[in-house]
């Protein structure tokens, strides 16, 4: 398959997205916000993903590697570079997956939280996502949502959100995300499509599938012509130019004004 891959930080942080493709290969990592809290780890979110990302790309450069088994090895791996970290820290680094690979007759999907996979088929779309972390502590999410984005009181609120959320992170009461432990990789969301269903794909990062999910500015059939059109670059831009409508969160509430935003476009 062909991939066209681009990514592009929300704002002045750096960007804690990572995408990568090869002819049978793509993936997206969206790193977890830390919301200025201590994580116990002093690498950081952007190093993480990235250590996660090359070595997810190299195990499941082997097609007998099931994808839990290559994301398994991965986090085990990564979780040796940094031994004098908390691993056990619940804020400890972590990411979303979303892996979309070819191979003979099929496409495999894993997803890991809410970094959506988008098949597009002969007639309609399939979107493949994890939800589970949109179900935990709806009452203080809701309280971020009231304040507008850059204001005290949204930092203040965020941060009570992420404390409370962290509790259950990678809990079975909870939701589950790449982190410290291989055990995660159990959890993800899994299927293979035969490949006549699927004409071309999308793996994105939230801070892209939002121009659909969260703002309702576009259909997945115009995210599909933008992408056939203009490629990740244009279908970025779009979601910039929504944003710049709303920069304080009043029409659509969100955490940050804008989020890193990644595209892998396959063909």
């Amino acid at each position: 398959m062909r991939v066209a891959i681009d990514t592009e930080p929300g704002g002045t942080a750096p960007n804690e997205d990572w995408v990568a493709a090869t002819a049978s290969l793509a993936l997206v990592l969206d790193g977890v916000s830390t919301a200025g809290l201590d994580t116990g780890c002093r690498h950081g979110v952007p190093w993480y993903v990235s250590q996660l990302g090359s070595r997810l790309v190299t195990a499941l450069a082997d097609p007998k590697e099931s994808l839990p088994d290559g994301l398994a090895t991965a986090l085990e791996q990564v979780a040796t570079l940094h031994p004098e970290c908390d691993l056990a820290n619940p804020g400890t680094p972590s990411a979303t997956v979303a892996i979309l690979r070819q191979r003979e007759g099929f496409y495999d999907h894993l997803v890991l939280a809410d970094s959506p996979i988008i098949l597009e088929g002969p007639q309609d779309f399939t979107v493949i996502t994890d939800l589970r972390v949109d179900d935990v502590l709806p009452d203080l999410r809701a309280e971020v949502e009231q304040y507008e984005t850059h204001t005290e009181e949204h930092k203040e609120a965020l941060q009570r959100f992420v404390t409370a959320q962290r509790q259950t992170r990678n809990t079975p009461s909870g939701y589950w995300v790449a982190a410290g432990s291989p055990t995660a990789a159990a959890h993800a969301i899994v299927g293979t499509t035969a490949a006549e269903n699927v004409r071309s794909a999308a793996v994105l990062s939230d801070g892209t599938s939002r121009l659909v999910t969260e703002y309702g500015m576009a259909t997945w059939a115009e995210v599909f012509a933008t992408l056939r059109a203009g490629g990740p670059r244009a279908l970025i831009s779009n979601v910039r130019e929504v944003e710049a409508t709303d920069p304080t969160g009043r029409r659509w509430p969100r955490y940050k004004s804008g989020d890193d935003a990644s595209v892998a476009f396959c063909q």
